[in-house]
């Protein structure tokens, strides 16, 4: 298990390096692509971003047992899945509405469209399934799934806090990092008290969801 955690640790922490070396670098390219949902060379590069860190994440828990340690079971009982899902994403809205109008994460991040393009609408849906589909999986399954299940040996704040900032982390943003902590959080404490990664994928699907949604139709 130490060397698990070790690996997912040097994974994660490096991920965030690279998040953050890519976005505010020396080199870096000026954010806020308002066409990124409208590009297909940034679907295939999603895809293989994800794909790289599957596999990464396949080599940390091979014979762990994996279905344990991704927490791919079913939740304790479904009905207080829902409830503690409702909370969650309450909270985030909440949270979401005092914050965003003083940080303005949105425009940090430079990526939700903020007008609908018709003659654009395949590469549109085929980045809205990545980030409504393949990014929950993969994080929640990174974050939920692996790093919950290799820091609870020492508790259950370390699990929930520690991987709540490392996934903010993760996300190479500044101004977004509070929001993005707390919603890790949310997700941990789910996590936590259903004892499986499905609803925090299915949460965090929700959540993209909505924030795709809004950009263009609001």
């Amino acid at each position: 298990m130490s060397g698990r955690l070790a690996g997912w640790l040097t994974f994660v922490l490096a991920f965030a390096g690279l998040s953050y070396a890519a976005r505010y670098g020396i080199e870096a390219e000026p954010t806020g692509e308002r066409d990124f949902f409208y590009r297909w060379d940034a679907f295939v590069g999603a895809l293989v971003q994800l794909a790289i860190m599957a596999g990464i994440l396949a080599l940390i828990v091979r014979g762990g047992p994996a279905a344990r340690l991704l927490a791919l079971v079913q939740p304790r009982s479904w009905w207080r899945a829902v409830g503690a899902m409702a909370a969650v994403l309450v909270g985030i809205v909440i949270l979401g509405g005092l914050l965003n109008p003083v940080l303005e994460p949105g425009e940090e991040q430079g990526l939700v469209p903020e007008e609908w393009r018709p003659e654009d609408a395949a590469p549109f849906a085929a980045n809205f399934a990545v980030t409504a589909i393949a990014v929950p999986v993969v994080e929640e399954l990174t974050f939920r799934g692996a790093g919950y299940s290799l820091l609870a040996r020492y508790g259950r704040l370390v699990a929930i806090v520690g991987t709540a900032v490392l996934f903010g982390l993760a996300h190479g943003l500044l101004l977004a990092l509070p929001i993005l902590v707390v919603f890790g959080i949310g997700l941990a404490w789910l996590r936590s008290v259903t004892g499986s990664v499905y609803p925090g994928i299915l949460l965090h699907g929700m959540f993209n969801t909505g924030a795709i949604l809004v950009g263009v139709l609001g």
